[in-house]
């Protein structure tokens, strides 16, 4: 009969905190480049923009591919926030998945238990206000809703000239884009889905 191997389990527990350790880094730089991604886009087409200002007559003529370009930025807004909350999330569960691993090596070494400051109960929370991530995806957020009312915009514009009481559009777009982005965030933004 084969003998069973022996295995050490602080083996096994090392290997599988320094596992969580690495994908809780691995979101967070993932969120970084997810979000220097969507600025560079954005950018660069507000760059082209800039560039037909000078000349009024070939904008208007352009003004219904721009606008159908911002409404490709803004749904490249959308898909940005949902890869960010995704990857909060995912560094959440990471980071609560340390915390078992603590708890276990508390419960066996009571004096190592102050070496820890993030614990079960102590962990913040995924949607920490004021956090980096939070952050970009209020950034990203608030550029996507500057593109959704540049659609409005654009597209109006196609058909002439926006003045007075027609800004109400873009203005209203600006507001309701905002805030769907910044639900449609949150709706994502929970642990286990």
């Amino acid at each position: 009969m084969p003998r069973k191997p022996q295995l050490n389990p602080d083996e096994i527990l090392k290997a599988e905190f320094n596992y969580i350790a690495s994908t809780v880094f691995q979101s967070n730089e993932d969120r970084s480049r997810v979000t220097s991604f969507y600025f560079v886009t954005v950018g660069s087409l507000v760059a082209v923009i800039l560039g037909t200002l000078f000349s009024e007559d070939n904008l208007q003529g352009a003004a219904l591919g721009f606008s159908g370009l911002f409404l490709v930025l803004t749904v490249l807004g959308a898909l940005t926030l949902a890869q960010l909350a995704r990857l909060r999330a995912a560094w959440h569960e990471s980071a609560q998945a340390m915390n078992v691993i603590k708890e276990f090596y508390i419960e066996h070494n009571r004096e190592i238990e102050p070496a820890f400051k993030w614990r079960s109960k102590t962990l913040p929370p995924t949607d920490k206000p004021f956090s980096i991530a939070n952050l970009m995806a209020v950034e990203v957020a608030s550029l996507s809703a500057v593109t959704s009312a540049a659609v409005v915009y654009f597209f109006l514009f196609h058909f002439g000239t926006v003045k007075g009481w027609e800004w109400a559009f873009p203005a209203a777009t600006l507001l309701v884009g905002y805030f769907a982005q910044w639900r449609w965030y949150k709706y994502l933004l929970v642990d286990n889905q």
